[in-house]
């Protein structure tokens, strides 16, 4: 008998540009990429038209505003849908799993806002800044250990992830309950309506996201009126999206979460995210001197972002472990997790979106901050990449119980 020819059809290749932006790097080279472009044109002859083009007025709100209160909530909206994914489908879906990096974050959070706050001890005005460099920016940090290969064990990939999941949830409640302005209860009662509505279209097994979408808008402009920050309206969206699809009617991965999920994603990290990073890293450093990086706000948000991620991180997950609460991620050494730590000191896009919560209406504090979270992310990223660079990779000694994120 004879046997069937092999398929000759040559593999289709894929493209250079194709294979870039399926990357787990390509999210935070772009975001690289428009962070020296905006300090470019921020110090040019452009700068002017710059600066003036976000200041514009467009339907009652500025360029810059309608950047960091609509675009990015899009970006809530997607942070929301993955914590909610990975919380009940997920890698957090279970207790032992959010242990190592729960703790991680709490440490990430606590310890960089103590640094902070020592530092501008003496400065009360600045105090409202404290939950500037509590944040991690996922796509820079995942950016990097893309960039490092197999270097790095998957597993750290995983508990980087989880970490800053858990780290995003904590900014979202930071938000919510620290930056907040005088509170209209009307539009407070408008937006509790609104998620009345977005509840019952889970209860009712509701699938198709156009109601969905359209009540979202409408809870947006109320959270946007009501003197709550309008990103959270997101958030609040994403919490009613239904996970699991009526089996009767569409598959699992078909779900409304997991197919919002996926058309989101690109728009965030190819559109939103970098044209927020281009609005809002732009500062001019014309007569900026050592005295001048050395002041208490970007001294406190870089030192905090450099000192305080890697002490938090790495000291509250090293005693998770040494007291038996969590096992260390499968196949990662110490200078690894450390590592990682540093690289949790990118704090970006979070970071600098804060710094705009904490002094809106302050051009020059708001000019200090970023570069504080830029001095300190810079540092965060690149002690991170050389530590993993050089970190060995044996095995470590096999824990007493399965270890964790295998």
């Amino acid at each position: 008998m004879d046997q069937p020819k092999a398929d000759l059809k040559p593999q289709r290749r894929v493209s250079l540009m194709r294979r870039f932006f399926d990357s787990e790097a390509s999210g935070g080279m772009i975001l690289m990429g428009v962070t020296v472009i905006a300090l470019a044109v921020a110090n040019s002859p452009l700068a002017g038209a710059y600066f003036g083009v976000l200041k514009t007025y467009v339907l009652g709100l500025s360029v810059l505003h309608w950047i960091n209160d609509a675009l990015m909530a899009l970006f809530f909206l997607l942070v929301g849908l993955e914590i909610k994914r990975e919380m009940l489908d997920g890698q957090l879906s279970t207790w032992p799993r959010r242990i190592l990096p729960g703790v991680a974050a709490l440490g990430g959070m606590v310890v960089p806002a103590l640094v902070y706050l020592a530092v501008t001890r003496n400065e009360p005005q600045l105090h409202h800044g404290w939950a500037i460099p509590t944040a991690t920016d996922i796509a820079f940090a995942l950016g990097v250990l893309a960039i490092l290969g197999s270097r790095v064990p998957k597993s750290l990939t995983i508990f980087l992830t989880a970490l800053a999941i858990l780290d995003d949830l904590g900014a979202i409640i930071v938000i919510a309950v620290f930056y907040t302005s005088d509170l209209s209860l009307p539009m407070l009662a408008g937006a509790a309506l609104c998620l009345l509505v977005l509840v019952a279209l889970n209860r009712f097994d509701v699938t198709f996201l156009l109601p969905y979408l359209v009540i979202g808008a409408v809870l947006w402009v109320f959270v946007l009126k009501s003197g709550i920050h309008a990103t959270l309206a997101g958030v609040a969206l994403a919490l009613t999206i239904p996970l699991h699809a009526n089996p009767k009617k569409t598959r699992a991965e078909d779900s409304p979460l997991h197919r919002l999920e996926h058309t989101l994603q690109p728009w965030v990290a190819y559109a939103v995210i970098p044209i927020f990073g281009f609005a809002n890293a732009g500062v001019s450093l014309s007569g900026l001197s050592l005295d001048g990086l050395l002041n208490p706000l970007p001294l406190g948000i870089a030192l905090g972002l450099f000192i305080g991620k890697q002490v938090g991180v790495y000291a509250f997950s090293y005693a998770a472990v040494h007291l038996g609460f969590a096992d260390m991620p499968a196949g990662a050494t110490r200078a690894q997790c450390y590592g990682v730590a540093l690289l949790c000191g990118i704090g970006f896009t979070m970071s600098l979106f804060i710094g705009a919560l904490a002094f809106p209406d302050q051009p020059e504090l708001g000019d200090a901050t970023k570069i504080g979270v830029l001095m300190g992310s810079a540092l965060s990223g690149l002690a991170g990449y050389l530590v993993l660079r050089v970190a060995p990779r044996e095995q470590p000694l096999r824990p007493s119980r399965p270890a964790a994120y295998n």
